[in-house]
């Protein structure tokens, strides 16, 4: 009879039930604070982190990417997809599962669903770096592109910045209608709106979060007031652009990895030299982020490795006690470390 498995042999992992029962046991709007707190407390630390442009696969159907990351202790990272077709065949256009190891030994501590948690991460991430750009005040979101993302998007923002009400926009009056259905009764002043210029009215801050992969212009410059923070979330991945460039020429522009979003944002339209501030500089203090009530702040968000990383340690440190993750067998554990062919010859006698 061979021996039990040891405890390292075992990883926890959180399906999609378990995450929705966390997310539920937590309270989402706390999730999402959480989530931006450890978000926040990983940029204070960005020196620390291995940093890559993340690793794609494209297609002319979508892309597939890995983003992998480590402070040192933890390495982490994440396999997502991004097929935008996926909609009209029923599918999701983001799926994605993620891992956290164990820098010492390279055990896996950590295996969850992340299609839920990067909805979490992305819309936490939004609203933390509107804590630092957006206009002192603002209360109003146009949120342009309402598909997967936008409701975590307003209540993030909520949450976390104090937008209480919503101009919706979509191409697709569908989704404008399933996201006013879903923020209805939650607190929200919610207008539905006929176009990209009319969501703008009165804005403080913009959220353009479309699924297309194809060079396109949400918002053109005349739309673009003075003082407004745009919060440009769609364009992440090459050939994938939501903003006129006359817009970037316009406004301060942050960022989160710049060799990325070079490739992948909306500063992928300007030169390479086109100039950028990285997030963690003006969490730290380092430079300064909104300066005046006329200045014009764009985050030119595409996600990155280490957001992930923190929703994951996020998640880990909320298990404990609750239940809410199975025990995977999923590594292979001989009595002898250098004997894997006998624990093999053993399992079949």
């Amino acid at each position: 009879m061979p021996a039990a498995p040891s405890k390292l042999a075992y990883v926890p992992f959180v399906s999609v039930d378990n995450m929705m029962r966390l997310i539920h046991r937590v309270g989402i709007e706390e999730m999402l604070k959480g989530i931006a707190t450890y978000i926040e407390d990983d940029f204070r630390r960005w020196e620390l982190f291995d940093k890559t442009p993340r690793v794609a696969s494209h297609s002319d159907e979508g892309v597939i990417e890995l983003m992998p990351t480590s402070d040192g202790e933890v390495y982490g990272f994440k396999y997502v997809n991004g097929h935008p077709k996926n909609t009209r065949e029923g599918l999701q256009t983001v799926t994605a599962f993620g891992l956290l190891a164990d820098v010492s030994n390279g055990y896996p501590v950590l295996l969850s669903e992340m299609t839920l948690l990067t909805a979490l991460r992305t819309a936490a991430t939004s609203a933390l770096v509107a804590k630092y750009l957006a206009p002192k005040g603002a209360d109003t979101m146009a949120l342009i592109g309402n598909g997967a993302q936008s409701e975590f998007q307003a209540l993030a923002m909520r949450a976390i910045c104090g937008v209480t009400k919503l101009r919706l926009y979509d191409v697709d009056p569908a989704a404008t209608a399933k996201a006013m259905s879903n923020l209805e009764g939650l607190g929200f002043d919610l207008t539905a709106c006929k176009s990209a210029q009319d969501a703008m009215e009165g804005a403080q801050i913009v959220t353009t979060c479309t699924a297309d992969k194809q060079y396109a212009t949400i918002l053109t410059d005349n739309m673009v007031g003075a003082g407004i923070h745009i919060n440009a979330i769609g364009g992440d991945c090459p050939g994938k652009t939501e903003l006129h460039k006359d817009i970037l020429l316009r406004s301060d522009v942050f960022v989160e990895y710049p060799p990325q979003t070079r490739i992948e944002g909306e500063i992928q339209q300007m030169p390479e030299d086109f100039p950028v501030t990285e997030m963690w500089q003006v969490i730290t203090g380092a430079v300064p982020g909104r300066r005046d009530s006329a200045q014009i702040t764009l985050f030119d968000g595409v996600g990155f490795a280490t957001e992930d990383f923190s929703a994951l340690r996020f998640v880990r440190d909320q298990l404990e006690g609750t239940g809410l993750y199975q025990q995977l067998d999923m590594l292979a554990d001989p009595d002898d470390p250098r004997d894997l062919f006998g624990m093999l010859q053993r399992a079949g006698s």
